[in-house]
């Protein structure tokens, strides 16, 4: 329910993306939204109004004569309560409406006369021809500069057959976007770089050990420092989960292969402002793994021969005395005694915060409880999903981010 409380105005201008529409409307409404449709005349010849009027649950509108309207000011009457406006699809010449303030329909009109304080939000969606011609270029360069919020397109196989940029974002995507806008950008202009999920030791070609870490809290996290405004990379062991929407995403197996991948991009520039281990790295692999697989054949039983695994976020935690980057957090799955083992954990690894949980509560979860540990002692955040944890997180660090940058 991240959207519970809004009131979003869906638009939709001409295109057969009009279809991606009717599910977005639907994601929108599920996530606590109250939805108000408008649409253009050309977005009528893709999808009907009943369409969107049973997803949306309430009367849309096409006229900006609409006598239903008491006043007959729909394009008053329709802003003056929204949180937001999104229009998608967003076509090429619906582009060129905003960008010069044309105001032919009810859709045109109503994103002109919104209060000012009622952000725009517009997905584009057209061929590749339409979207890389100058005067495209140019009317979404205007629509930047005026602090309209382009989301998209993506590339990839379009209806006309063709193949590039102009495929309207998928509505997932378009969700999480706009439930990105209404969060604190506490981390703009940051990078953070966060591991997460289980890594995997081979035995052999086909078995090797790991656990039972999901991965969602660090992807949740991922997600959430995006939203906050920052550059995320997700450095992830094998999951089954999708990428957070704008996250660079490095796929990784095994703990020394998220060890190469880590420096990499911690040697690479720009310089990394925040590092989050979220992963549960396993603390041994198999030193004698086998190259083929080991027959069941009623020999005697094999012997593995186990060496210690880099402790990754010990490693980066020692490259911070000369720098001070990247702020460290690290995260401990104990199942017992969390309080005194995460203090203990927080000054053994170095880093000024330590995140603890115990993990048979939280292993495949949507749900957490976790504390924090500092210099100044612990803070619980009492059991919530993990999107929203990754959010309170997200703003403990920005806080004392900011507090290092008063220090410094």
């Amino acid at each position: 329910m991240d959207l519970k409380g809004k009131k979003i105005v869906l638009g939709l201008s001409g295109g057969v993306a009009c279809y991606k529409a009717a599910e977005l409307c639907r994601a929108l409404a599920k996530a606590g939204a109250t939805v108000q449709v408008a649409m253009t005349e050309a977005a009528t010849h893709f999808i009907g109004t009943v369409t969107m009027q049973a997803l949306s649950g309430r009367a849309v509108y096409t006229d900006q004569w609409d006598g239903r309207v008491a006043n007959n000011m729909a394009h008053i009457d329709l802003t003056r309560d929204a949180d937001a406006i999104l229009v998608a699809p967003c076509s090429a010449d619906f582009l060129f409406k905003l960008a010069h303030g044309a105001t032919d329909d009810l859709l045109s009109t109503l994103c002109l006369a919104r209060p000012h304080h009622v952000p725009l939000l517009v997905a584009p969606a057209m061929n590749v021809e339409m979207w890389e011609k100058p005067p495209t270029r140019r009317n979404v360069a205007q629509l930047r500069e005026d602090g309209i919020r382009i989301l998209g397109p993506a590339a990839g196989s379009q209806a006309c057959g063709e193949t590039g940029m102009g495929r309207m974002l998928e509505p997932h995507e378009l969700l999480e976007e706009l439930v990105a806008s209404f969060q604190a950008k506490v981390l703009y202009g940051k990078r953070v770089l966060i591991t997460a999920g289980p890594t995997y030791e081979a035995i052999d070609p086909v078995r090797g050990i790991t656990n039972l870490s999901s991965g969602k809290m660090g992807y949740a996290i991922a997600r959430a420092a995006r939203e906050a405004g920052a550059e995320v990379t997700l450095v992830s062991g094998p999951t089954a989960l999708a990428t957070p929407h704008g996250v660079r995403r490095i796929d990784v197996q095994s703990a020394q292969q998220m060890l190469q991948a880590v420096q990499a991009v911690l040697n690479d520039a720009p310089a990394q402002h925040v590092f989050v281990a979220v992963a549960a790295v396993a603390d041994w692999r198999v030193e004698n793994a086998s190259a083929h697989k080991i027959k069941k054949d009623g020999s005697a039983m094999p012997e593995l021969k186990f060496a210690p695994n880099p402790d990754i976020l010990a490693q980066v935690a020692a490259t911070t005395s000369l720098s001070g980057w990247p702020y460290c957090v690290g995260f401990a799955a104990e199942s017992e005694n969390l309080i005194e083992y995460g203090a203990a954990k927080r000054e053994k690894k170095g880093i000024p915060l330590l995140v603890g949980n115990i993990g048979p509560q939280t292993f495949g979860q949507d749900e957490n409880a976790i504390v924090l540990f500092d210099e100044s002692g612990h803070t619980v955040l009492p059991r919530a999903s993990k999107l929203e944890l990754a959010r309170q997180l997200v703003s403990e660090i920005a806080k004392r981010l900011e507090r290092r940058s008063l220090l410094d």
